[in-house]
């Protein structure tokens, strides 16, 4: 069963914090629970929607979508499932997107080869992790062998 949870934990500090003041109102922190392959489909309609909230044009919006159903997918096929996480940072009045998303699969043993195209540990074409990098403007892997994999990927929209 899909877990879509919205709330409000963005704190009104974490939606001002640029020298000009900016606080236009941000929709809150969206958690999306990835159990399912259905799971998926509702990280895709969750990020197309706050990419819109956020005022991508489409191509970035493709661009955002895109990387969070790599991340997802493999959240879902490598590390059993995980959480993904959607925010609304600004940074010196520039809006932007950012996706964390948490598994507790067995980790990456070497993610810079990991982000290599062509890596792949299953049946894939190796082009997910190093592609969402591609996708976004800022990105952190962080892993533990054994310990699982949280990925942070964040898209400004462009001035």
């Amino acid at each position: 069963m899909t877990q879509l949870a919205n709330t409000s934990t963005t704190s009104r500090a974490a939606r001002t914090d640029t020298p000009d003041g900016d606080a236009a109102a941000e929709p809150g922190t969206t958690r999306v629970v990835l159990t399912t392959e259905e799971d998926l489909l509702t990280v895709r309609h969750a990020v197309r929607a706050a990419t819109l909230a956020v005022g991508f044009g489409i191509v970035d919006q493709t661009r955002v979508v895109t990387a969070a159903s790599e991340l997802a997918r493999n959240a879902y096929i490598h590390g059993g499932g995980g959480v993904l996480t959607i925010e609304y940072p600004r940074r010196h009045g520039v809006r932007g997107l950012r996706l964390t998303i948490r598994d507790e699969g067995p980790g990456i043993t070497d993610v810079d080869a990991a982000l290599v195209d062509g890596f792949t540990t299953g049946a894939g074409l190796g082009h997910g992790l190093g592609g969402a990098r591609r996708l976004m403007d800022e990105f952190e892997v962080r892993t533990v062998p054994g310990g699982g994999t949280t990925v942070v990927a964040t898209r400004w929209v462009p001035r």
